[in-house]
């Protein structure tokens, strides 16, 4: 017989598993332990976020748009029962869209994200949530707002596409905004501009020494530009390369937690009470997770509840005081995962030796 209740909240181990297989893992794991428990797909708004909402979308619809090199791509539009629709970013500027010699952030592009949201616009969304992550671009937001008329010019016309270019910006004449209310999902609270901004996460996304520069220089002369000096300083404005602060500076858009968005969404405290472990998982956690991320998200949710954490993980740093960690080194499998989970609770939970 089942003898514990479990919440597992599972993801995407970035550019490893998908968070298809990272359920199943867990299933596994804890059926092979005869442990009651529930296996939720979670999202803070970037890899799986359409997936992750499942069975809470009434409908999904493909629609034509543009990957970060401009090259034509379809991605799906989620659709929620109150009439909202979901889009998730790196489906239109991802590096998942990216050969291994293709990451080129001076050049990427997050135009396919404003045809997107214009998609959903025309069918009739009165609301668009924009998860936020995963993004191969580090454009502020500026391609986006080239699908809605916004042109971006320098001293010789309109600039080329992507964040190496935002350096030569000299004015930023203005389009017209989509007619709905625009809700990005930050899956990070960094600001757009300065050492812990956008630029943070250049190295990810194939950027050089030099092209970082380049790139910080451009967001900070786009924040000049377009008199953005308070939008560019909210949390979240610097998410998916500064999409965030494009949603707010050309969409008129708000930002909240994507991870507390989903959590509060599929009712995860209501289920939190229930259980005796909350598992957490990532495929790398360090300080950055406790910054907006799903699992920081989970973990102070579960803390503040009462309720024991384990964080399962391939490499794990700064983890906090009392949480119990199944880590190892190396790049998991599906059954390194199985195993590392299956041991992680058990000894979470005080079964080993039962």
């Amino acid at each position: 017989m089942p003898r514990d209740v479990v919440i597992v909240a599972a993801q995407a181990f970035k550019e490893t598993l998908s968070a298809a297989e990272v359920a199943a893992a867990f299933t596994r794991a804890l059926a092979s332990r005869a442990v009651a428990g529930s296996v939720f797909r979670c999202s803070d708004g970037g890899d799986g976020l359409l997936d992750a909402l499942g069975p809470r979308l009434r409908e999904r619809t493909i629609h034509a748009t543009t990957d970060p090199l401009g090259r034509p791509v379809t991605a799906e539009i989620g659709w929620l029962a109150d009439g909202g629709a979901v889009v998730e970013s790196r489906l239109a500027c991802g590096l998942a869209l990216l050969g291994p010699g293709e990451r080129k952030p001076l050049v990427t592009s997050t135009r396919g994200v404003g045809t997107l949201v214009s998609a959903a616009a025309f069918r009739g969304a009165g609301r668009v949530f924009v998860g936020l992550g995963g993004s191969a671009t580090m454009d502020g937001g500026a391609g986006m707002a080239r699908a809605w008329g916004w042109v971006p010019a320098g001293p010789r016309g309109e600039l080329p596409e992507g964040g190496g270019a935002l350096a030569d910006l000299e004015q930023f004449d203005p389009g017209r905004r989509p007619e709905v209310e625009l809700v990005g999902l930050c899956d990070v609270r960094n600001p757009l501009t300065g050492p812990q901004g956008a630029v943070l996460f250049a190295r990810q996304k194939g950027a050089s020494a030099a092209a970082e520069a380049r790139l910080a220089q451009g967001l900070e002369r786009l924040v000049r530009v377009t008199r953005g000096e308070q939008d560019a300083a909210r949390p979240g404005a610097g998410a998916a390369g500064g999409l965030g602060f494009g949603l707010v500076r050309f969409g008129g858009g708000t930002l909240q937690s994507g991870a507390a968005w989903f959590l509060d969404r599929t009712g995860f405290d209501r289920d939190l009470r229930a259980a005796r472990l909350v598992v957490a998982c990532e495929g790398r956690f360090d300080r950055t997770s406790l910054g907006g991320k799903l699992t920081g998200e989970v973990i102070a949710r579960a803390r503040a509840g009462g309720v024991p954490v384990l964080l399962v993980a391939p490499a794990a740093d700064d983890v906090p005081e009392g949480v119990t960690v199944a880590s190892g080194p190396g790049r998991w499998t599906v059954a390194d995962l199985e195993a590392r989970a299956g041991e992680g609770i058990e000894r979470a939970l005080g079964l080993s030796g039962r």
